[in-house]
């Protein structure tokens, strides 16, 4: 079982076998670099280090990443860089990635804001000023500029695709239709992602158990 602390919100999928799946259910491919936010004990990180070609598995936990090390070297993975520290602090990958992950549930927004160089001011979605980017690398797709309610996103490289398990409600919010309400940032993603709910999950399928109900969320790139 992880030993992540549980205020974190966490909450780690049981099996290999479903990792797996999950997995089969994205466009990962042999020859991608996935980032894995939140890497936990590796359960995912494994399942990934066995479909693509490398995983930069992203946990801050001291005491869970030693134990990812301790199975990354019991089942002699060589293709996974572990990075310990805050997700919100590391230097996003350079190279074309994809992203796949189980995140804290309370990190979910944040993980797009770092993601996609946003940030919120006041209740808005805006783009990161330059004099607060810091590590962060500007990312927004297609050779014109889009501008979404005064905030302008140049072209440049983003995640090909993003998959990340979260609450049900929030998934649905990051949907465009006319049957519910769609988020800020849902309208903002929709300009260069397609978005969907890609797999419904099971309460007993992670451990502890979470008390509402929860998706695999998939955003892919549109191609242009």
């Amino acid at each position: 079982m992880p030993s992540r602390k549980f205020e974190l919100d966490q909450h780690f999928l049981k099996s290999p076998r479903l990792a797996l799946m999950l997995i089969g259910h994205s466009n990962i491919r042999k020859n991608d670099t996935v980032l894995e936010i939140g890497a936990g004990s590796g359960v995912i990180t494994i399942a990934l280090s066995k479909r693509c070609k490398k995983v930069i598995a992203v946990e801050p936990d001291r005491e869970t990443a030693e134990k990812l090390k301790k199975n990354l070297e019991k089942y002699e993975i060589k293709n996974v860089e572990l990075i310990e520290k805050d997700f919100r602090e590391i230097k996003l990958p350079t190279e074309p990635y994809k992203v796949f992950a189980n995140p804290p549930f309370r990190m979910s927004a944040e993980i797009f804001y770092r993601l996609l160089n946003l940030e919120n001011k006041e209740g808005k979605i805006v783009k990161k000023s330059e004099n607060n980017r810091g590590n962060v690398v500007g990312l927004w797709p297609s050779a014109s500029q889009v501008a979404v309610k005064n905030t302008t996103f140049s072209e440049s490289t983003f995640p090909k695709s993003i998959y990340l398990i979260l609450q049900k409600n929030l998934a649905l919010k990051l949907i465009p239709t006319d049957r519910h309400y769609t988020s800020q940032l849902g309208k903002i993603l929709q300009k260069s992602y397609d978005t969907k709910i890609r797999y419904p999950m099971k309460k007993t399928d992670f451990t502890p158990p979470p008390a509402v109900d929860t998706v695999l969320f998939e955003a892919k790139l549109r191609q242009e």
